[in-house]
């Protein structure tokens, strides 16, 4: 069994343009594009499940305006529990009626939020991000954070690996997940502030940004237990992140853990 915890898709008739928006800003600020894999829909996010033999999908939406909340969590109930997907819903940190979507979000049966710090231009380490990992914790929901730095956004970074461990001051960190393996190229901080922590890491949208070495090293004394299997399809896609996950000769228990067994313990699935 594969659950890639990290993918995205919009709704048919918002996904060319945001693709679109998105490579622009990677054009922007990198000077080349990084081309995706897939179309951004979900029926194609389905087709390279079934291509590269994942069972489930974790499709990660973000609010980046106070507005979107809505529709997205709207979007997330409908593909929830249908073909493989499983969804968490958003908001933004700086949206009034936050602590009311987080009941809404708990009510309607989707298991987290995923939260963007670049793209919200808000701090994870700010009183108004604080306060919803608190109320998410209480709810017992998940919260997956964009880490790092970001490919298609300028400095600064809103979610380094330090400010991530002051946010231990005020939650557990169980129910917090950091993407891309910690930070997204800021690994020397993963390694000095996150690794040991409670804090879960994804393996996103890693290969060919890290070195090989310090990523099998993150994993190792990070512990198996807390890493999850992931793409950011369709900017990479799941083959290719398994291919890399593969090649830092883990053994069959680390794999185990990190591809499935982790994932249906927060999904609160079995393995049958």
């Amino acid at each position: 069994m594969i659950i890639d915890f990290h993918t995205h898709a919009f709704p048919d008739k918002i996904a060319e343009k945001a693709m679109a928006n998105l490579e622009q800003n990677i054009i922007d600020i990198q000077g080349r594009n990084y081309p995706p894999d897939g179309d951004g829909t979900l029926s194609n996010l389905i087709e390279i499940m079934k291509r590269d033999n994942i069972d489930i999908s974790v499709v990660l939406p973000i609010a980046t305006t106070v507005t979107q909340s809505r529709s997205i969590n709207r979007f997330a109930a409908e593909i929830n529990g249908k073909n493989g997907i499983v969804s968490f819903g958003s908001l933004h940190p700086l949206q009034e009626d936050w602590e009311r979507v987080l009941e809404d979000i708990k009510k309607s049966g989707l298991l987290g939020i995923k939260l963007h710090p670049e793209y919200q231009k808000t701090y994870v380490n700010s009183p108004e991000v604080i306060r919803i990992l608190k109320k998410a914790e209480e709810l017992g929901l998940y919260t997956v954070f964009h880490a790092g730095r970001d490919i298609g956004m300028p400095e600064p970074v809103h979610c380094s690996p330090k400010m991530l461990r002051e946010t231990l001051e005020y939650v557990k960190g169980d129910k917090i997940i950091a993407a891309h393996l910690g930070g997204w190229r800021m690994w020397d901080d993963v390694e000095e502030y996150l690794v040991g922590t409670p804090i879960m890491f994804d393996v996103s949208y890693t290969k060919g940004f890290i070195a090989p070495e310090q990523y099998r090293r993150i994993i190792k004394n990070h512990g198996s237990k807390k890493i999850l299997f992931a793409s950011d399809m369709p900017w990479q896609p799941p083959g290719v992140s398994m291919e890399f996950l593969e090649s830092a000769n883990l053994g069959s228990e680390a794999l185990d853990n990190i591809c499935y067994k982790n994932a249906l313990k927060i999904l609160g699935k079995s393995e049958n």
